[in-house]
């Protein structure tokens, strides 16, 4: 019965992450892990839509992303100074969410764009496992940064790159093409994307630096949709739920829960936890689709929770060196 209801594996992501995690520990993870489930459908999404354009798709949705958070915007600042004396008041502070805005937005626009026009070469499942990488790619420029992780990290890491290729590579089907190099591009650029948002979480109001990156993002698609391709009415209107969902979803609510995440979250165990979108990718196709796994995805999943659970074990129990000299 387990091993036939995937949604189990589900369960058993919260339930360890919540026993091992201290209170104060809880909220990152839990962040990330919703936009890794919004993620997931939407990847459906974004094949769905592929056929209106790269650019048309992404340029409106990311948009429609932005508006969805303006009135969040609005309200969020409110509340930061409700309470305060007039004198002690903050003004909204447009340098820093725009500066934000434009460091954030540009890694969103190539990694998004990039995503979006794989879909025209490879099939769902190789698409997430390769924008995945990015999990391997953060640590690994997080070392150029001198920042030093605890083999249990490295370990999920490692553990969820076996994952992810047993859950979305066909046996046999290891092949490297157009499709694959420009996804290994966004790879990167989804990697640069969380190192940037690690950085700028923690300085600026976070639902006003998410609606500034889908603003910067989608003006940049916007303007290439009109020089690269002939955006029709009817076919955008075609594919409104796709559009629709990406954009409120995928934009206003998963990369806004990417940012409150990253805000309490190591970047790299941020990466481990974001990848599981691969999963949920597959696990929607069960639910929704009727598309059943075969024991090779099952590996994956286990395989990939098993990762994110070690990822998620307190950091002092790694402490190999302190507990030598104690």
């Amino acid at each position: 019965m387990f091993f036939r209801r995937p949604q189990f594996f589900l369960w058993a992501v919260f339930v360890g992450v919540i026993l091992i995690n201290k209170k104060d520990r809880i909220l990152g993870p839990f962040y990330c892990i919703l936009a890794a489930v919004v993620w997931g459908l939407s990847f459906v999404a974004q094949s769905e839509g592929a056929s209106i354009g790269t650019f048309t798709f992404n340029g409106l949705r990311t948009v429609l992303g932005g508006i969805v958070l303006l009135p969040l915007v609005a309200l969020s600042f409110k509340k930061e100074n409700s309470g305060l004396p007039a004198q002690e008041k903050k003004k909204f502070p447009i340098k820093d969410v725009v500066i934000g805005g434009i460091c954030c937005g540009l890694p969103l626009f190539i990694g998004g764009n990039l995503q979006q026009h794989a879909f025209n070469y490879l099939y769902v499942g190789k698409v997430g496992f390769i924008t995945a990488l990015y999990m391997v790619i953060v640590p690994l420029f997080g070392l150029f940064l001198k920042r030093k992780l605890k083999i249990n990290i490295w370990t999920g890491v490692a553990l969820g790159v076996v994952g992810l290729y047993f859950l979305s590579v066909k046996k046999g089907d290891f092949s490297v093409g157009t499709g694959e190099l420009v996804t290994i591009l966004c790879s990167f650029a989804f990697a640069a994307h969380i190192l940037v948002i690690d950085y700028f979480c923690q300085r600026v109001n976070n639902i006003a630096l998410s609606c500034a990156q889908f603003f910067f993002a989608g003006i940049l698609s916007v303007i290439c949709m009109f020089i690269f391709e002939e955006p029709k009415i009817d076919e955008i209107l075609s594919a409104w739920l796709p559009l629709v969902y990406a954009g409120v979803g995928s934009c206003g609510i998963a990369f806004t829960a990417q940012i409150f995440g990253q805000k309490y979250t190591n970047p790299t165990v941020a990466s481990v936890l974001l990848c599981l979108e691969s999963v949920f990718s597959v696990l929607f196709g069960w639910l929704i689709l009727d598309q059943s796994l075969d024991s090779r995805g099952y590996l994956g999943c286990i395989i990939m929770f098993a990762a994110v659970i070690l990822t998620q074990l307190p950091q002092e129990w790694f402490d190999f060196k302190r507990k030598k000299a104690q």
